[in-house]
């Protein structure tokens, strides 16, 4: 099928969905998520496979942004030294922006009307390469791109938590001039008290609200011992994206989320949105009420992309 074809058929399609009134369950006192993001990492396998049939299907879906991942043409060495140590383990290799040029992958988006809108990158290119990154991300259009996890080994004490903070601070005025919002994406640690003080809440205190921003991953949050939409509630304005997933059953880290193999051993539990325990409603509810912006659907590494991301976008619609 031609793609002037393909994307005239499923906007046909969209259409008649929407005449059909699937918007009916949402409560009118609610607004309703008018565009539906997707975190890369969800299909790895799919895009390095085939890049484009995996954007074809991301668009059927009813998906309008992408979150990508790194490492990227541009990335530090060490990023690609740590890439390259997992990719055994993961199966895959592809990354960034699939083999293409950032002006090809942002052509091939256009193409599929999607909208890269974040990313997560690393902490040393951030740190060292900030003209590269603003260029990728003016290329892209992106609104904000940050880091998904602060390296184990700068994350030992409150002190390491305090010298990120700002770290972060640097990183943010530096992508202030460039063009975009800093994001931080702090996994599941750093939300049990270490000597008396919850991380999290150093970094928060301690980095400029203008400068530095916030991607909460609602499942690793929840599995981290703490209530999303408290947590939402008590920072509005911090938090401008979320990781949408769900919990089979609510589950805790055994110790403090702190290492991977805690990480592994809640995978089990993870599912599409909308068919666990969580209160997704509320916790979408409650985002936009404090400033989020970008809401993406992000299983890590889903065995079936393509029913897992449809049954969590379908349910998205209807709340």
């Amino acid at each position: 099928m031609k793609r002037r074809q393909f994307l005239q058929s499923t906007a046909l399609a969209s259409s008649a969905t929407m005449m059909m009134g699937l918007g009916a369950c949402s409560s009118p006192s609610k607004k309703t998520l008018s565009s539906i993001g997707i975190q890369l990492f969800s299909l790895p396998k799919l895009l390095e496979n085939d890049l484009e049939g995996s954007l074809a299907l991301l668009h059927q879906m009813g998906y309008k942004e992408i979150e990508i991942y790194g490492p990227y043409p541009f990335s530090s060495t060490a990023a690609w030294d740590r890439w390259n140590q997992v990719v055994p383990s993961i199966g895959f290799s592809g990354s960034g922006f699939f083999g293409k040029t950032a002006e090809e992958f942002k052509a091939l988006l256009d193409t599929y009307e999607l909208k890269a809108t974040s990313g997560h990158i690393d902490l040393v290119t951030l740190e060292t390469d900030m003209p590269a990154v603003g260029k990728a991300v003016r290329t892209l259009g992106l609104d904000c791109f940050g880091i998904s996890a602060i390296p184990d080994e700068l994350r030992k004490s409150l002190d390491d938590y305090k010298r990120m903070a700002d770290r972060f601070n640097k990183i943010g005025a530096n992508a202030k001039k460039e063009g975009f919002k800093f994001i931080y994406h702090n996994h599941g640690y750093g939300l049990h008290e270490m000597e008396g003080q919850i991380p999290l809440n150093i970094i928060l205190e301690n980095t400029d609200p203008e400068l530095v921003f916030f991607e909460m991953d609602i499942y690793w949050t929840m599995a981290g011992g703490m209530d999303p939409v408290e947590l939402l509630k008590a920072n509005p304005g911090r938090y401008i994206a979320l990781h949408l997933k769900d919990m089979k059953e609510i589950t805790y880290f055994e110790g403090d989320g702190g290492t991977a193999d805690q990480w592994i051993a809640l995978w089990p539990q993870m599912t599409t949105v909308g068919n666990g325990a969580m209160d997704i409603p509320g916790i979408i509810d409650q985002g936009q009420k404090s400033g989020v912006k970008h809401f993406f659907v992000e299983q890590d590494l889903v065995e079936n992309p393509r029913v897992a991301l449809k049954q969590s976008i379908d349910y998205l619609r209807t709340i």
